[in-house]
């Protein structure tokens, strides 16, 4: 399988002494669902943007599929998926003219991604909405609408910051099933989240950041030793 995302030493300080990340590490392998655990302020958000190439850094270094994500950040995002907690789409295009947009810069034949669209519209229900403008849609139908973005080209590694808040229980529920059916297929999953119990259920591997540090990581039930996450997570929090 082998590694498909490594950060080594990653740090990132915003002046003076506050460090957002203090030598982060941690490593995605194929077929991963990673989870990234910790308060808001903990340093995810930051850690996943220099990930995903949106926020620039100096010490420490992240790859991605092997390729350098300071020297090779092409070569990165063609193989990475990124959706933000917040999507920022284009609110004057409909759903099918962003996702054929999104299509056509990865490059994705008319049968793959007519085939891919059609799939995971109808799994999130909003099918008969791709004709309208997304400068209509509700929060939750963007988030829908920037996920099916993220899977058109099948990426090796999809990072998600906060995935499933702001989803209906419907739409959290295909989610997840996704997530097993890309993880099935190799792709490595890393996502933050502070919802602990979805991410016991559905990590196979979890890290726990707190004031940009990592304090444990390793599989599920490395970490948790016959406890719960949130026990844990809570017991780490604390000491």
């Amino acid at each position: 399988m082998g590694a498909m995302l490594e950060i080594r030493n990653y740090t990132k300080s915003y002046g003076g002494d506050k460090k957002a990340a203090d030598n982060v590490s941690l490593t995605v392998e194929s077929g991963d669902i990673y989870g990234f655990i910790g308060h808001n302020g903990a340093g995810k958000s930051t850690t996943i943007r220099a990930v995903v190439g949106v926020l620039d850094f100096t010490e420490g270094d992240i790859y991605i599929d092997g390729h350098s994500v300071k020297t090779e950040s092409m070569e990165c995002k063609k193989v990475t998926a990124y959706i933000p907690d917040n999507p920022d789409l284009y609110e004057n295009l409909t759903g099918i003219q962003y996702l054929n947009f999104v299509a056509d810069v990865f490059g994705i034949s008319a049968s793959d991604r007519e085939e891919r669209i059609r799939k995971y519209a109808d799994a999130f229900e909003i099918t008969s909405s791709l004709g309208d403008l997304i400068g209509s849609y509700s929060h939750g139908m963007k988030q829908k609408v920037a996920i099916i973005s993220a899977l058109i080209h099948e990426p090796k590694l999809l990072v998600l910051d906060e995935p499933f808040v702001g989803l209906d229980p419907k739409a959290t529920f295909t989610l997840k099933e996704i997530m097993h059916e890309m993880c099935g297929r190799g792709t490595a999953i890393f996502f933050s989240t502070h919802v602990l119990d979805v991410a016991e259920k559905l990590c196979n591997k979890v890290a726990i950041i707190k004031q940009g540090r990592i304090i444990a990581s390793g599989s599920i039930e490395e970490i948790t030793e016959g406890h719960s996450l949130e026990e844990t997570f809570l017991e780490a929090d604390n000491e």
